[in-house]
């Protein structure tokens, strides 16, 4: 016998589970749906915060896929480089300027005022007269870092020379006034006249000279010594009050000249003299010691340049080399 059949039964079928219809307005695919879920389930709040994903479209007739959310603070592969700060300094547009750049572009290009230039110009003058200023105060260091005593010789020295110009000077006033007082002017004119020419004929090196004195040795070993320095030795015993000097065979004068010879060693006067340098000095020993002697002086210059320097005091100092007379060309006596 047959299983009793029910109206309609061939007609039913078992059906799954109803899927609940989308509501009215949701069009909505499965997966869009599903992503929307997943966000607003419990312990999604990190993924939320880091912004929706974006749907990416699959193949024609299936649903969008959205990518798996990664931790916390990373996004996307898709997404990684836009959302890369920018903090270098390059040339884009919004990036950081450093401070490097501003120092930069605050230098340059410069923006002077006119202010800025007034005080410039000052600034300038004022260097300018504190270099002249350390000139002027190095060229007498040698006087400033001088002991007490040689600065009291300096100025025995230079009392010296006042007190020697003083004396020629009251001797030139009693010759003038032996001329104006004299019974005989003729006589005492002539005595006179032969006294000065005795004298010049000692300055001009044309008549020999005796005297006390000193002697001046520069040996000169390591050939150092050139011809300026012997010529500020000559004016040095000159400003010192010497009456006669004689280097070597050479007899010094108002017009003689030193000069350094191409082939080595030194002439005088066109003469040249050979090593060690011998000065004979007539005057007062006791102005022209000290006047080589002062600090920075002959002495000291020479020896810084490995020359032996020896000085000497003679009571008789014989000056014997003699320059033959020359008529001058243009200058003639004169008298009133």
């Amino acid at each position: 016998m047959s299983p009793e059949r029910t109206p309609g039964h061939h007609l039913r079928k078992e059906l799954p589970a109803e899927v609940p219809a989308p509501a009215s307005g949701d069009r909505r695919s499965a997966g869009e749906r599903e992503s929307a879920e997943k966000r607003t389930a419990p312990g999604n709040g990190a993924q939320q915060r880091e912004g929706r994903s974006r749907t990416v479209p699959g193949p024609a007739g299936e649903a969008g896929q959205t990518p798996e959310p990664g931790p916390a603070g990373q996004g996307s592969p898709e997404d990684g480089p836009a959302q890369r700060p920018q903090t270098d300094g390059g040339d884009e547009p919004g990036a950081a300027v450093t401070g490097r750049q501003r120092l930069v572009k605050s230098l340059w290009p410069p923006r002077v005022s006119r202010a800025q230039l007034i005080v410039a110009v000052l600034l300038c003058g004022l260097g300018f007269g504190l270099a002249i200023q350390v000139a002027s105060t190095s060229d007498n260091s040698a006087l400033r870092g001088a002991r007490q005593e040689d600065l009291v010789r300096i100025l025995d020295e230079l009392g010296d020379r006042t007190q020697r110009l003083q004396d020629e000077k009251q001797s030139l006033d009693d010759q003038r006034t032996e001329l104006e007082n004299s019974s005989d002017q003729a006589e005492e004119a002539r005595r006179q006249t032969a006294e000065k020419e005795r004298q010049l004929g000692i300055l001009a090196g044309t008549v020999a000279a005796q005297g006390p004195g000193i002697t001046l040795t520069v040996d000169d070993t390591k050939g150092t010594v050139e011809a300026d320095m012997l010529l500020d030795t000559i004016q040095e015993l000159r400003a010192a009050g010497a009456e006669a000097i004689q280097v070597n065979d050479v007899r010094i004068v108002v017009n003689s000249y030193v000069t350094d010879l191409d082939h080595g060693g030194i002439s005088v006067d066109g003469r040249k003299i050979g090593k060690p340098y011998r000065f004979k000095v007539i005057g007062k020993p006791e102005d022209l010691e000290p006047a080589l002697n002062i600090p920075g002086g002959v002495v000291q210059t020479l020896e810084k340049e490995q020359a032996t320097v020896a000085v000497e005091r003679a009571k008789t100092v014989v000056v014997d080399a003699l320059r033959p007379a020359k008529r001058p060309d243009y200058a003639q006596s004169s008298s009133r």
